[in-house]
């Protein structure tokens, strides 16, 4: 399976794991619940899809690298205990709760959440004294004495011998006892991850051109060489971090994130290039329409590689663009919502003369409270939390302001609140029809530059991968991705007739 078909798999088993019948108890015995065991290369994506799921599933999680423990903190530390047998008292060694069970119930403490994820890496990576504990754990769900609490889900990971050395094999008895699912990578899935991640368009573009090179492990004379799905993503952290202070990546510094000397030195002399045509070809030009004439001239001689690097770097800043309109509008629905909650309340407090605006203040400040809650839990994805946040910081303004309005003579507190909203609607209707009109302007120079070519396609397919620019268009609309995608459809389907006839033509004349 490759990490976008595990992740659909791991949200159906939790959902059939915590199934619950009509006296509220698991339809599914605990016993029967068996863990699942991930096993596939390193840097990969395991423990980001782990992440990912927690938060579909809205649920807690709690991850552990298992090699970092001991057969100690795993089971716990032996103590005496006196207990009497047939009036016989005796010394019994007991253990102390395992550190990893002990971890659980604080998350549920802390979180308020009773039903979770337990997530084990490169558990059959664990040393000698500490593997046959890892068995009675996957069988009866135990570390010791202390068993995992009901409403918690065993996942573990581990990788294939040819990646590690120090890889353990499961017996059949284990084997018979767990859900094994092989994870595979695929960089048609980790793009689309990817473009949502905000990963660097270098990479993408790169990437694309050489597809061999995105997951890449091999042995050599002087130790191991890898690149994997793990060190491009913070190759690209590190690389826009890079881009803040102005400082440009070398291959010394790329190399410490690809670990296969080739690849590095082809990928950091691609990233020279990038940055050459970042700077030969203007986007800002490009996106508001002006002086692309010359850029469009020097296109007409330039190879398949840096056209494909131009409409690379359209994507980037179009895709940023619109991903900051997807978080606007993600704060504005969000501010809506909580308003519209208020309204009925307000207009009956505004009735009877009350404070609004110490009402307003209130209730804002329970809505941040249950924000850290279910931040401290980590049940927000980055998105949520930014719509979140930002309606908590103008909710607290709007009530600062009630307040004024209010002392001045306003009587309608909800037109008050109406009105500051609507100064929210005003702007992002401003930032979509700006990206709206980049984005039209960015056809018309793919269309001048390369008219309804390969690269055409290309610009449309891309713009159909990539998450937030696919939510614009379909939110907002985009006349020219409509009438682009139409006719190169259109054409595309008549190859297909032309070729069906073509080949029963061969038929006949057989």
């Amino acid at each position: 399976m490759n990490i976008k078909q595990v992740k659909k798999e791991l949200i159906r088993t939790i959902q059939a794991y915590l199934l619950k019948n009509e006296d509220g108890e698991y339809r599914m015995d605990f016993v029967r619940q068996r863990p699942v065991l991930l096993i596939g290369p390193p840097g990969i994506g395991k423990t980001a899809v782990m992440e990912q799921v927690a938060k579909a599933c809205g649920i807690g999680l709690v991850a552990y690298t298992i090699t970092h423990h001991t057969r100690q903190s795993a089971i716990g530390l032996p103590f005496i205990r006196e207990k009497e047998y047939g009036g016989t008292r005796y010394s019994v060694t007991e253990y102390t709760m395992s550190e990893i069970v002990a971890a659980v119930y604080e998350k549920m403490e802390q979180t308020g959440l009773k039903e979770g994820i337990l997530f084990l890496d490169e558990i059959n990576c664990v040393s000698e004294t500490l593997a046959p504990t890892m068995l009675q754990f996957l069988q009866f769900k135990m570390f010791g004495n202390h068993k995992i609490p009901e409403g918690w889900v065993i996942v573990a990971a581990g990788n294939p011998p040819e990646y590690n050395k120090s890889v353990r094999e499961f017996d059949l008895v284990t084997l018979d006892r767990v859900r094994k699912i092989t994870v595979e990578e695929d960089y048609g899935v980790w793009k689309e991850y990817a473009y949502q991640k905000g990963i660097h368009s270098a990479i993408i573009g790169y990437l694309d051109l050489k597809k061999e090179n995105f997951y890449h492990i091999q042995m050599a004379a002087d130790g191991m060489e890898f690149v994997t799905a793990r060190g491009w993503e913070d190759l690209s952290e590190m690389i826009g971090a890079y881009e803040t202070i102005h400082v440009k990546p070398e291959e010394s510094m790329v190399v410490q994130y690809l670990q296969d000397e080739r690849i590095a030195r082809d990928f950091a002399n691609y990233l020279d290039f990038y940055y050459k045509y970042q700077t030969v070809y203007d986007m800002e030009a490009i996106l508001s329409g002006e002086g692309t004439e010359e850029m469009i001239r020097k296109l007409a001689y330039a190879p398949f590689d840096e056209r494909l690097s131009v409409i690379r770097l359209l994507m980037g800043s179009l895709g940023g663009s619109c991903r900051d309109a997807y978080l606007t509008d993600r704060f504005v629905s969000c501010l809506f919502d909580w308003l519209k909650q208020e309204k009925e309340t307000i207009q009956d407090l505004d009735g009877k003369g009350e404070d609004t605006a110490a009402y307003l203040a209130k209730r804002t400040a329970d809505r941040r409270e249950r924000y850290r809650k279910k931040k401290r839990a980590d049940l927000y994805t980055r998105e949520e939390a930014y719509a979140k946040k930002k309606s908590l910081e103008c909710m607290e303004l709007y009530a600062k302001k009630l307040k004024g309005a209010l002392e001045n003579g306003e009587r309608d507190s909800f037109a008050v609140l109406k009105e500051e909203f609507q100064k929210e609607t005003a702007r992002r209707q401003e930032e979509i029809n700006t990206i709206r009109n980049r984005m039209e302007q960015a056809f018309s120079f793919v269309e001048r530059a390369f008219g309804e070519s390969q690269e055409m396609v290309i610009f449309l397919t891309e713009l159909a991968m990539n998450f937030y620019t696919l939510t614009f268009i379909r939110e907002n609309g985009c006349e020219a991705y409509y009438h682009y995608n139409e006719a190169l459809l259109f054409e595309e389907k008549q190859k297909k007739i032309l070729e069906q006839i073509q080949s029963i033509e061969d038929w006949e004349n057989l």
